[in-house]
């Protein structure tokens, strides 16, 4: 079975209010569940291929701080 996680995730949210996205997001990381991993980096990947460089740069920090 050959599943594209990408349009899965983006196919399950597109319609989604911010507030459930949110919901989503908050539990995924509070449940520490690994299997929720690769829809979190969907969320990134969309965060930054819709950011400008300055963005990726406060990015790139929120990142570098919280290792």
């Amino acid at each position: 079975m050959d599943i594209d996680i990408r349009k899965s995730i983006i196919n399950n949210f597109k319609d989604s209010e911010i507030k459930d996205i949110r919901s989503s997001i908050e539990s995924s990381i509070s449940d520490r569940d690994e299997i929720t991993l690769p829809g979190l980096g969907v969320f990134f990947e969309l965060v930054w291929n819709n950011s400008d460089d300055e963005h990726k740069d406060y990015i790139l920090e929120a990142i570098k701080k919280g290792l």
